[in-house]
């Protein structure tokens, strides 16, 4: 079975239920196996089977629950079309890409015209796609990319709320005020006794007066309150009857009963005072169920237009992206629109413009600024050969840049769609506010229910006064702020972590992160450069020293090891002219093998030349000496005579020894782990400020070093950026990939910093830490708003408008709340490392796993 993954755009959701109501009908799909719907990125992940169903059915049934999906169109004018057959094979093409709704090839006017979802494909695939079935599309250059249908759909609603609220306002600060003087009048006309009021009699007012009281104001009353309950109310009475039709409730259920009982009950008062019908009541309560529509719109637009600035985020990375590129064509200038860029184009970049694709550095040379993608400050010099990134500034001088990487493949497009991905994740400490939010509706109505019949029968108030505390009870209660707390607070965390570097693949790792009680970190590449180079060249037995270098390093050439590739250099450096090497053998982190000129070639630490069988006991004391000034050490041994050692050092990099500091001061344990001795591992480690260190760790026993820290008890991060690291990555808790690495470790890992700095470390728990406590806040605060205030409002405590204005406040807080993520500062961690004392540090080995 084959199983596909597509994101949806879901509209129309109004709270957590929405989301749940949608997730259950997907889920339900036959054919589709998970189902997953975040409320505040409004997008639903779908796992379906694509042989038993199809990306029309799961809109479908999104449709039938009463929500929509945001769909765009777009034109593609084809060309090489002769027959119906050619617009079978259009159709044929583009259907296979993902998100595809409909096509729709028409050969008369030789334009195919598709439906699809926003994100899910670009017009450079459809057009890659026609290409392949043979037939083209002609190149639209210097068009602006297609509208962003899902931002648009957004602003719509936007919108449509702001009318809304202004029509609300229109009708019901009229009925306030005129309701206000009606209560003036009838105290006025009763001698200004307000306990009169209900006692008035003919005697006391005129016929006129006494009609225009008891009957007229009550039907201007109902005048102004029709039209914001038929305008503005729509939506929710339409969302809690399709709610219904799901057999679920949602916030919609609760307001929609809210303000149609007061309503409803304000008719049937009005026709038994018009008809003189006794019994009924006198009082109505129209401008309550006006109030109670009104307020709640304009928290809703105050929520939609806050809930859009936690994405703002994904939109300033969208945004970086160019929409032309300057292609050299025959030396001339050509300008297509981005998406028409292949791999192997020349684009031509000038001072001052953004590098519209990944690429490598053909011509010329320029300081480029990666801050947008990588939170490095100062600018990167770039020369030819150099890879640059799409979406950088280019700053100074002209390049022309080869593309390697185009559309969806560039750096930019995948740090979009990680940052997606972790938006649209569910963060475990969600699951309760998801559990409370199922069952948190039909309790309220329960408890409106109770506190209705417990006031009737029990506190005798009659039923006019039960039934307002009945409504208070609906309109306070909240669950959109229980929806909201967790994903707005994760949407904004990931975004700042997007601008400052640091990727997170789920909300989950974004979680966990906080909880880390040990970092380990790789040596090479990680703490230091990653760019060792020769230091000392030892030969031994009479060889010269040329000849040890040129044979080391012939041998070497196979290898693709750090300390391989720092011998192959230095003897190019020397001049030295290299032979090949046959026979090579490797054995991972050790050593190899390999035949040079006729003579047979080991190299390797210390220990794998022992185990060759050959004795080393008297150059000891020169390889120790080595170790302690931090060197590590190779043996190079000819035809099973010890000919040379050759010392090898690796600097650290700038800004970890402060990160270490920094990591160590907040309480983490932080260990390095390395495939070097006890004594070059305890000098490095020493330097770079770690108190303890596993040495000779072997590459395939890097997992096996962080399960033995797990061991202990500890929630353990690893900081790597080799292949090598990939296993060890995904045992610990929390695995933290270097940018600066390969793309397996990064695929391996929960979090990829896009610098090499390892201080992205330190900023990435912390802001892991802010943003949880930013959710806990949130939280807090959806619970005890709720657990505090739907007693009040049992106990008579709270009139409606009240209950309405503070239910539209809660959601709009939480929303809002997260928003302060975007302003935090994340040094506190660093100005904690600054004022601890840098005295030396000792290193204490410990115990490597074996």
């Amino acid at each position: 079975m084959s199983i596909q993954q597509i994101d949806l755009p879901i509209t129309g959701m109004t709270c957590a239920n929405c989301a749940r109501t949608v997730e259950r009908t997907l889920g339900k799909t036959e054919g589709v196996g998970e189902a997953m719907v975040n409320y505040a990125t409004e997008r639903a992940h779908v796992s379906y089977d694509p042989a038993t169903t199809d990306v029309g059915t799961l809109i479908e049934r999104v449709s039938k629950a009463g929500y929509g999906v945001a769909q765009a169109s777009i034109e593609l004018p084809i060309t090489g079309m002769t027959c119906a057959s050619c617009v079978r094979n259009v159709e044929r093409a583009i259907n296979k890409q993902p998100g595809i709704l409909s096509v729709n090839v028409n050969l008369a006017t030789e334009k195919a015209t598709v439906t699809y979802l926003p994100g899910g494909v670009r017009r450079s695939d459809l057009v890659a796609a026609v290409e392949k079935a043979g037939y083209g599309v002609l190149d639209l250059t210097n068009v602006e990319a297609p509208e962003d249908v899902e931002r648009a759909a957004r602003q719509a609603e936007i919108d449509r709320q702001k009318r809304l609220v202004l029509t609300g306002v229109a009708f019901t600060l009229p009925l306030f005020l005129v309701s206000m003087a009606r209560d003036v009048v009838m105290a006025s006309a009763a001698g200004g006794s307000m306990a009169a009021m209900g006692e008035m009699t003919a005697n006391s007012v005129s016929p006129a007066l006494q009609w225009l009281l008891w009957a007229g104001w009550p039907f201007v009353f109902f005048l102004l309150a029709t039209p914001v309950q038929i305008i503005v109310g729509k939506q929710y009475m339409v969302g809690a009857y399709k709610a219904a039709l799901n057999r679920t409730t949602n916030m919609d259920t609760l307001i929609a009963m809210g303000s149609l009982v007061a309503y409803i009950y304000s008719v049937v008062v009005l026709l038994s005072i018009l008809f003189g019908i006794a019994g009924v009541g006198d009082h109505v309560y129209f401008e309550t169920s006006a109030m109670i529509l009104t307020l709640i719109t304009l928290g809703k637009l105050l929520e939609a237009r806050a809930k859009g600035r936690t994405s703002e985020a994904i939109k300033a990375l969208m945004g970086l992206a160019p929409k032309t590129a300057t292609l050299l064509r025959n030396d001339e200038e050509v300008q297509i629109a981005i998406d028409s860029v292949i791999a192997g184009d020349m684009v031509l970049v000038k001072p001052g413009e953004r590098i519209p694709v990944d690429g490598i550095v053909v011509e010329g040379r320029s300081a480029v600024d990666e801050s947008m993608l990588t939170g490095e400050s100062l600018p990167v010099n770039k020369s030819v050969g150099s890879e640059v990134i799409g979406a950088t500034v280019n700053k100074q001088g002209r390049l022309v840049v080869e593309a390697t990487k185009v559309g969806a493949q560039t750096a930019l497009a995948q740090i979009i769609r990680l940052v997606e991905q972790a938006q649209g994740s569910k963060a475990p400490i969600q699951r309760v506010a998801d559990q409370v939010s199922g069952i948190f509706v039909p309790v309220v109505i329960t408890l409106a229910t109770l506190t209705f019949l417990g006031w009737l029968i029990i506190g005798q108030v009659g039923f006019t006064q039960a039934m307002v505390h009945a409504v208070a009870v609906l309109v306070i209660a909240c669950p959109c702020a229980l929806g909201l707390a967790t994903p707005t607070a994760i949407m904004v965390g990931t975004g700042k972590g997007a601008a400052l570097g640091i990727l997170f693949k789920n909300s989950e790792s974004l979680e966990n992160a906080h909880r880390l009680q040990a970092i380990a970190l790789d040596k090479t590449g990680t703490i230091t450069r990653g760019e060792p180079s020769v230091t000392d060249i030892i030969p031994l037995n009479g060889t010269a020293t040329d000849n040890l270098l040129r044979l080391a390093a012939s041998a070497e050439r196979g290898s693709e090891h750090p300390l391989g590739q720092a011998v192959v250099q230095a003897a190019q450096a020397a001049g030295q002219t290299l032979s090949q090497p046959e026979g090579f053998e490797s054995e991972s982190g050790r050593g190899i093998r390999a035949t040079v000129e006729g003579k047979q070639v080991v190299i390797g630490s210390p220990a794998f030349v022992t185990e060759q069988g050959i004795q080393l006991n008297a150059h000891q004391e020169r390889i120790e000496s080595l170790q302690a000034q931090g060197r590590t050490v190779i043996v190079v041994i000819v035809d099973g005579q010890a000919a040379g050692l050759i010392g090898i050092a690796d600097t650290i990099k700038e800004g970890s020894r402060e990160a270490i500091a920094a990591m160590q001061a907040s309480g983490l344990d932080v260990v390095m782990i390395t495939g070097d001795n006890q004594l070059t591992a305890q000098a490095i480690a020493a330097e770079a400020g770690v108190k303890r260190f596993l040495a000779d760790v072997l590459p395939g026993q890097k997992a096996d070093a962080v399960k033995q820290l797990q061991a202990e008890g500890k929630r353990v991060a690893m900081v790597g950026d080799g292949i090598n690291d990939a296993p060890a990555l995904a045992q610990a808790d929390v695995g933290i990939a270097i940018g600066t690495g390969t793309d397996i470790a990064m695929e391996a890992s929960d979090l990829t910093l896009m610098s090499g700095d390892l201080r992205g470390v330190v900023r990435a728990i912390s802001l892991s830490k802010a943003t949880m406590r930013t959710i806990y806040q949130n939280l807090f605060w959806a619970f005890i708003y709720n657990i505090i205030l739907i007693p009040v409002a049992m106990l008579g405590l709270l009139v409606p408008m009240l209950a309405a204005g503070a239910m539209a406040f809660s959601s709009v807080f939480v929303v809002s709340n997260s928003l302060r993520l975007r302003g935090a500062s994340l040094a506190q961690f660093e100005d904690a490392a600054q004022r601890q004392p840098q005295s030396p540090t000792t290193a204490t080995p410990a115990k490597a796993a074996q």
